[in-house]
């Protein structure tokens, strides 16, 4: 038995186009071979699902009146994730239906019993997987039925009966048993964003605790040493130990200004007293090349966007300092709805790039984590244009 392929033209009498069938082919190909494995596997599979939902949801709502019937949903609901896991696969293998696997339940924390639980019974997964194994066993006795008797009374016939039964089933597995992908795409940014705030949170507090150790840290032992020998030559050569005092005050200062410095790379106090405008002014003024601030903003953005804000701001006037070989540069903030919008643009050589090397992928990452935009423009030549965009939030 052959199946009618797709018809092409050809010109014959003269000139004349008519339609003109190409090479058939036989019908029972791999593909087909693989849709009547399947219906015919439906049977035993919708079989062993449905008494599976029957039986253990039954129990656990008997058993809800005690103390173990919700732990008991709980464990049919992680029981219903693996087989849909194993309908996906078999969709896949045999009906060539690409279907996502759904994000695993994100649990929230060793030991936290009553959340993974509650987040056990609330998974749509778990529950949809459910009354795909409930609704399928008619379809999977008549399926079964209509495909064996085909094979064996209307063969000429059971490709296109199990094109027909299969599409059946292509749609019910996407329906029932793909994941929600608006819902899991957030979740799987969401998941994406977290591990980027540990990863920069860690890398924040391992760079404040190597300033520390490097820099104020040894110039406090180095006073104490130097008090200490001060100390013991005060009575026998008062000068040498007024010398020492000296220089400790010198290191008083050094270790005090350092201290600073690195206050400021935490949070830098200018941002706190008098908001992003003054603090951009600051950092703009301590960049090699001539900034222009334009800040339009009708009232200060919660302390978390308007740190990042300003951190953003000064990694990317660093940038310009080291690497554009700009004349001048700017900085334009302001808001936009419910956006707060800043614009950096310098008119250096350009060819600056998120794969640069320059910090500006770990900026992009950093502005992701909290939903905000990041691009870059710089043709080879400049002008340099990168703009950044976080969500507003108003200060409590």
């Amino acid at each position: 038995m052959t199946a009618p392929a797709p018809r092409s033209l050809s010109l014959v009498d003269g000139g004349e186009d008519r339609e003109r069938l190409p090479p058939v082919r036989f019908a029972y190909d791999v593909h087909t071979w693989k849709e009547i494995a399947h219906l015919l596997l439906n049977l035993p599979m919708s079989l062993f699902g449905f008494v599976y939902v029957s039986t253990t949801v039954w129990v656990s709502g008997v058993l809800t009146l005690t103390v173990i019937g919700i732990p008991l949903l709980a464990a049919t609901l992680l029981g219903a994730r693996q087989l849909g896991k194993l309908e996906r696969g078999r969709a896949r293998a045999l009906l060539g239906v690409r279907v996502e696997e759904p994000t695993p339940l994100p649990w929230v924390g060793r030991g936290a019993g009553t959340q993974r639980l509650w987040m056990t019974l609330k998974d749509p997964v778990g529950w949809r997987t459910l009354l795909y194994d409930f609704i399928r066993l008619p379809w999977g006795v008549l399926t079964f039925c209509v495909t064996l008797v085909s094979l064996f009374v209307l063969w000429p016939v059971l490709p296109f009966v199990a094109r027909g039964l299969a599409n059946v089933d292509r749609a019910m597995v996407r329906g029932l048993l793909s994941p929600s992908d608006e819902l899991e795409r957030r979740i799987a940014e969401l998941e994406s964003d977290r591990g980027v705030v540990v990863d920069t949170a860690a890398a924040d507090l391992r760079r404040i605790e190597r300033d520390l150790h490097d820099g104020a840290q040894a110039r406090l032992v180095n006073l104490a040493m130097g008090l200490g020998l001060a100390k013991e030559k005060l009575l026998e050569d008062p000068d040498a130990a007024a010398a020492m005092v000296e220089e400790a005050h010198g290191e008083v200062k050094l270790a005090l200004q350092e201290l600073r410095d690195l206050a400021r790379g935490i949070h830098p106090a200018v941002l706190t007293d008098r908001g992003l405008d003054a603090a951009l002014s600051s950092v703009a003024s301590r960049c090699t090349v001539p900034v222009q601030v334009t800040a339009d903003l009708p009232s200060r953005p919660a302390p978390a966007i308007e740190g990042i804000a300003y951190f953003t701001v000064s990694e990317l006037l660093q940038n310009i300092s080291k690497h554009s070989g700009a004349r001048t540069a700017s900085v334009d903030v302001w808001r936009a709805d419910d956006r707060l919008l800043i614009q950096v643009r310098d008119d250096g050589r350009g060819g600056a790039s998120l794969d640069g090397g320059s910090g500006m992928r770990g900026l992009a990452e950093r502005l992701g984590a909290v939903d905000g935009l990041f691009v870059v423009n710089s043709p080879a030549g400049g002008p340099t244009t990168v703009t950044a965009e976080l969500p507003w939030r108003d200060r409590a």
